[in-house]
């Protein structure tokens, strides 16, 4: 059997480290357990220096939403728990989720609950995941919880997916027109700079703009080439603020025609969320919390959690939702409606679905709308660099035609 080196904490919070013999990882970390040691790594010896996994971590929502079908099939068909997890982890083809479901399984053997071990994988498994796992646990309702995670999963996958299929077709059509001319600037119109030079020609403003942004990108190709990477870390590196963060989002919510579809998205997955947790018995501030935490938005999530304190402190929902000046008027009062009527799960997921359908509607129209405007830009940006580059060669054909004559 291999050897492990491991290191973790006792329960007194005193680190120790050690050699074990064991047939795996997963055995190891059981006995660990017993002992009241939480590993914190476990590394076969031998073996401490390995290349890089690029899936390490890496697994999409579909192979989430597929794995809580399973699971709900088999644990609504009587399976034990670990039986569940071996089965469906030994026929995983993602291999990081293969890892991961293999640690839950060995963490579940050692007498943690399912929720507990899969806490141990943020990456994997998020805190909506858990949180709905632990409340199906206590209700005794686990088979049900998994099958609404695998809708409530399937569903958001659907709702990126527009949103990312939407895009394919502006982006594409924005990176040609971008490489098309710089093409036409860096290499097409020094031909043409070097023909009016020796003929001397006399060049009207447009040629003349067209020439120097020829020249400039000639000069300077590297910061041309380099500048949207540059702006892509800053970007990056500002939203690593919070007050980046919510700076970046708050602009986006406010850019005119993809503010509004922004916005729409947001508050489909508000609503689907915090519906799924609280059908699954979650409590709401609970749910407000992770629903703010699963926002995908800064201004979205501060909105939230000021709607948690003041529920908190003893206030209706509805109140603190309109203060807020994020949801539409029609949002707060079916929500409204749904907190009366004891109801908010199921009418949190009517708006859900109509929010969806509103996403699909305004992504078609947004589309609609650019596609001419593209092919406008598409149109003037090729068209008046080839129009500038003939404009010399008409003025030269006119006075040739005047000296024969």
């Amino acid at each position: 059997m291999p050897t492990f080196t491991y290191q973790g904490t006792t329960r007194s919070g005193q680190r120790v480290t050690g050699e074990r013999i064991a047939p795996n990882k997963q055995a190891l970390q059981i006995v660990l357990r017993r002992e009241q040691i939480q590993a914190t790594r476990i590394q076969q010896k031998g073996k401490e220096i390995a290349l890089p996994s690029f899936s390490r971590g890496k697994v999409s929502p579909k192979d989430l939403a597929v794995f809580f079908r399973q699971f709900s099939v088999m644990i609504d068909a009587g399976l034990p728990l670990v039986q569940c997890l071996e089965l469906i982890g030994g026929n995983q083809e993602n291999p990081a989720f293969a890892r991961s479901l293999g640690s839950v399984r060995g963490t579940v053997e050692g007498g943690a609950t399912l929720a507990n071990a899969m806490r141990q994988h943020p990456k994997v498994f998020d805190e909506l995941t858990t949180n709905m796992i632990e409340a199906g646990e206590t209700g005794g309702i686990l088979d049900t919880i998994l099958q609404r995670l695998s809708v409530h999963i399937e569903k958001i996958v659907k709702l990126r997916a527009a949103v990312k299929s939407a895009l394919i077709y502006p982006v594409t059509v924005i990176g040609f027109t971008v490489l098309i001319v710089f093409f036409l600037l860096w290499k097409i119109v020094p031909i043409f700079t070097t023909l009016f030079a020796s003929l001397n020609a006399t060049l009207p403003l447009p040629t003349v703009i067209v020439i120097r942004l020829s020249t400039f990108i000639g000069t300077f190709w590297y910061l041309l080439l380099g500048s949207p990477i540059v702006i892509w870390l800053a970007i990056r590196q500002m939203r690593k603020t919070p007050k980046g963060r919510f700076a970046f989002d708050n602009a986006m919510l406010k850019m005119p025609k993809i503010g509004p579809v922004l916005r729409k998205i947001a508050i489909a997955r508000f609503t689907r969320t915090l519906g799924t947790l609280i059908s699954s018995g979650v409590p709401i501030l609970d749910g407000l919390a992770i629903t703010a935490r699963t926002s995908g938005n800064a201004v979205i999530e501060q909105a939230l959690m000021r709607v948690r304190r003041a529920v908190e402190t003893g206030r209706t929902i509805i109140d603190p939702l309109r203060d807020s000046g994020i949801f539409p008027n029609m949002v707060v009062q079916m929500i409204g409606a749904g907190e009366q009527t004891g109801a908010m799960d199921a009418m949190l997921q009517k708006i859900g679905d109509f929010y969806e359908e509103e996403v699909d509607n305004a992504i078609k129209n947004l589309l609609a709308m650019l596609e001419p405007v593209m092919i406008m830009i598409l149109g003037v940006a090729v068209g008046g660099i080839v129009i500038s580059m003939y404009l010399p060669l008409f003025s030269l054909l006119a006075q040739m035609s005047q000296q024969v004559h």
